[in-house]
């Protein structure tokens, strides 16, 4: 700190929101800073798939998309109520934020992926965004190594950085895999230069593409960023608008003012169990998260609270089915590995702990997550629940963190998984005991699951009847492709916890990102976007990138709202 430094803008939170208030905030020739809590840049965001849900976008020219369409599609997703003019405002300004995002030179293209309610009204297949891969040393060699890693759950061997389109090649074994993986790890190889300097792979993909790119325009701009730096207080006037923050570097306390607005962009709660056991119906574990570990504790959303700011949508996350492997070569210690596409693969089921189905597997994760919370206040026996499967599942599929066998053949799963994270036996009977499930209801279960892979209808669920599922299913299986029967042994199964990737209630926020008081009034000087912001979407997860797409859109629309209070908006 220098004493008597002022910033215009103080952003708290490197993520996608963050980022995009900066960058933004730049823009119209504001001094800004970003203050990061963690030794690395780029939040969650970094960690992710990188895709922005944007509808209308327009990328393509006018495919048939617009406004109204979005609009009821989303009407007929949303089960509770939300704010009108909020909703309104990110599907206008959502366009905008990319259309200002790609004059920067950030890069963006169109992904063809359902949206996760295919059959509601105004559905499309094209209203995610991804940017292409990014040369992470354009950041400089001293920053290329300091932007928050993806997990290795995201990379080939832990190690080599793979875009969307060489994952699900891998994932699905589709015809030329091993030619792909042959290309990822060859490319990392031959780049020597890189090597002298970090194990990172210089090929950013995904959630680091869209955080690089983004990041080399932020910097070209002159904004500062300072790691290690956590928010303490807001500070606030005698008339009650914020006028900085109050940050610690190490334990050394200072303040930093604010001339023309804060922005609260520091992610969720999800790693809080005290605000997961005050907010969610069924609170779940921190450390069933996905996101990075212990990261988004929600001091933002206290410190704003202690200022009179409310919150809405608190009892919703974004959920993601997960499952708890120990690390490699520390068995002490866990990691957390992803199923969102496991739990809907052929050759499977997923069961409660009474041994019945809850849901159409294939589903949405965030629509499986919701399931799991409604069975649990039913049942009381959810959370976790089981993915059941055969040795042809087995042989294709990863099952969370438990690799198929072309990669980890038995010989290779350490000796302390078995029967304690994964759980194997060569018949459904010895597995029911083993997991204490019911013998007799799982058998059933199995038996009409088999059933169905033979008619290719599923009538409990309807799995695999409808574009999404069948993305992500397995062509090979017919005539259901994400059905087959489950009858070869040996039989595996493996708990599902019911997870996140982050939480969807936050800070109540109105159309332009301004945090609203306990009686709905603004509370001058301060914003919030993101997941430290409650969602727009309410209780419903629209389609892939329904995070990062309103995040970096409310940081757009905060940074425009401060510019133009202080006089400094410049046309678009």
């Amino acid at each position: 700190m220098t004493v008597g430094e002022t910033f215009d803008v103080v952003v708290v939170g490197s993520g996608a929101a963050g980022a995009m208030a900066a960058l933004r905030a730049a823009e119209h020739g504001m001094k800004v800073l970003i203050v990061e809590k963690a030794h690395k840049f780029g939040g969650t965001s970094a960690t992710s798939g990188g895709v922005m849900w944007i509808p209308n976008h327009q990328l393509d020219g006018d495919k048939g998309d617009s406004r109204e369409s979005a609009l009821e599609y989303l009407d007929a997703t949303i089960g509770v109520p939300v704010n009108r003019e909020r909703l309104e405002a990110f599907v206008d300004e959502a366009p905008k934020m990319l259309d200002y995002l790609k004059s920067t030179g950030v890069q963006v293209m169109a992904a063809a992926w359902p949206d996760y309610y295919p059959d509601r009204a105004g559905a499309r297949a094209d209203r995610s965004v991804i940017v292409p891969t990014f040369d992470g040393r354009q950041l400089g060699d001293d920053r290329y190594a300091l932007m928050r890693e993806q997990y290795n759950r995201f990379k080939l061997f832990g190690r080599y950085a793979m875009d969307l389109t060489e994952t699900f090649a891998l994932m699905m074994q589709s015809k030329g895999w091993r030619t792909v993986a042959a290309k990822v790890i060859g490319r990392y190889w031959k780049d020597r230069s890189t090597r002298k300097i970090s194990h990172r792979d210089r090929r950013f993909t995904q959630g680091a593409a869209l955080m690089g790119a983004t990041y080399e325009q932020v910097f070209k701009r002159g904004v500062e960023l300072r790691m290690e730096t956590k928010l303490e207080r807001l500070l606030v006037d005698d008339g009650g608008r914020v006028i900085g923050v109050e940050v610690s570097n190490f334990g050394r306390k200072y303040q930093v003012p604010a001339r023309h607005g804060v922005v609260l962009a520091a992610g969720g709660f999800e790693w809080n169990q005290e605000l997961r056991d005050r907010f969610y119906p069924v609170p779940g574990l921190t450390r069933h998260s996905s996101t990075p570990e212990d990261a988004n504790r929600g001091e933002a959303l206290i410190e704003a609270e202690k200022v009179g700011a409310s919150t809405e949508h608190t009892e919703q996350g974004w959920w993601m089915p997960t499952m708890t492997l120990p690390m490699p070569k520390a068995s002490n210690f866990h990691e957390i590995h992803q199923a969102a596409f496991d739990v809907g693969r052929p050759w499977s089921v997923v069961v409660n702990r009474k041994g019945v189905r809850f849901v159409d597997e294939a589903c949405g994760y965030d629509q499986f997550g919701q399931a799991m919370v409604r069975d649990h206040m039913e049942t009381g026996a959810n959370m976790p629940c089981w993915l059941i499967f055969d040795s042809k599942f087995r042989k294709k599929f990863s099952a969370g963190g438990l690799m198929p066998t072309v990669h980890t053949p038995e010989k290779k799963v350490p000796a302390d998984w078995w029967d304690h994270y994964v759980f194997r036996a060569d018949t459904i009977e010895e597995l029911c005991r083993k997991t204490h499930l019911p013998v007799d209801t799982v058998k059933q279960t199995v038996a009409k699951m088999n059933e169905y892979a033979k008619t290719g209808v599923d009538p409990e669920f309807g799995r695999g009847m409808n574009p999404y599922d069948q993305m992500f299913g397995d062509p090979s299986s017919t005539p259901n492709p994400n059905l087959g029967p489950i009858d070869k042994a040996p039989f595996y199964a493996v708990p599902i916890n019911n997870g996140d990737l982050g939480t969807k209630g936050g800070l109540r926020c109105d159309a332009r990102a301004r945090v609203l008081d306990q009686q709905g009034n603004p509370i001058a000087g301060l914003y919030a976007a993101g997941n430290n912001s409650g969602t727009p979407f309410g209780d419903t997860y629209p389609g892939a990138g329904a995070t990062i797409g309103p995040a970096m859109t409310f940081g757009y629309v905060a940074a425009n709202d401060i510019a133009e209070r202080a006089g400094n908006q410049r046309a678009d």
